[in-house]
């Protein structure tokens, strides 16, 4: 292992020191930019298609609100990856988009969880995840901007707390259409994760865990569309 990271080291740094933040190399930088770059017009193509399809009011808001979780997550991370690596002299700037970037993890989340949670039958008690889920995003939020960077084996715990808890309340869903893709799309979000902590050990760490991420949001997306949206076909035969 030692031999092969000699042979990557120019293109990764050694592991940041405990609670600090790593520093990528250039190569890692624009890694980190493009891998999340390039998803943001597909993120806003999907979203707008989402509430094409939309049948009614409330179909169109969870549309709105996952497709706003959806490309603010690509956008915010692109804005400051770019920051982190052309504008690292804007150090006060780069801190606040860091933590914009570790927030939006949260509301991801949530927004992801919205179309199962608004669109599909829910029992009385769970009905409440609707808006706990949300109430879990900002206190998320809220503990990354007076902790940032200072316990992150902590903010991992919540990340992956967050994740898996409305998990228990969709799988309880009678109408189970769609649940296998949402569970495909965790189990990458979670093999991720390995490389979200690899930074200094891994090359490109970082950027692999970009692209997890958008595989895992494109099964998510995918089920999103294909279970709790009409079919592009339903709209073509009504033209």
């Amino acid at each position: 292992m030692r031999r092969l990271q000699e042979k990557f080291r120019r293109f990764m740094n050694h592991p940041a020191p405990a609670n600090s933040r790593y520093k990528p190399t250039c190569y890692e930088h624009a890694a980190n930019c493009y891998t999340h770059a390039f998803l943001i017009c597909p993120a806003i193509v999907g979203s707008a298609l989402l509430h094409r399809l939309s049948e009614d009011q409330w179909e169109k808001i969870t549309a709105w609100m996952y497709g706003v979780g959806l490309c603010a997550l690509f956008i915010v991370s692109t804005v400051f990856h770019i920051i982190s690596w052309k504008k690292s002299h804007l150090r006060t700037m780069e801190h606040c988009f860091h933590m914009c970037d570790r927030m939006m993890i949260y509301i991801f989340i949530a927004a992801s969880y919205a179309p199962w949670l608004n669109l599909r039958e829910l029992g009385p008690l769970a009905s409440h995840m609707r808006w706990f889920i949300w109430l879990m995003a900002a206190g998320g939020a809220f503990y990354v901007f007076l902790y940032h960077e200072k316990y992150k084996i902590v903010e991992l715990f919540f990340y992956l707390a967050m994740g898996f808890s409305p998990a228990l309340v969709v799988t309880s869903m009678n109408n189970t259409d769609g649940l296998q893709e949402l569970a495909w799309g965790g189990l990458i979000y979670c093999m991720g994760v390995i490389f979200f902590k690899s930074d200094g050990i891994i090359p490109f760490a970082h950027a692999i865990w970009h692209l997890f991420v958008a595989t895992a949001a494109a099964v998510h997306y995918y089920a999103i569309w294909k279970y709790l949206y009409r079919s592009p076909a339903d709209i073509i035969l009504q033209l």
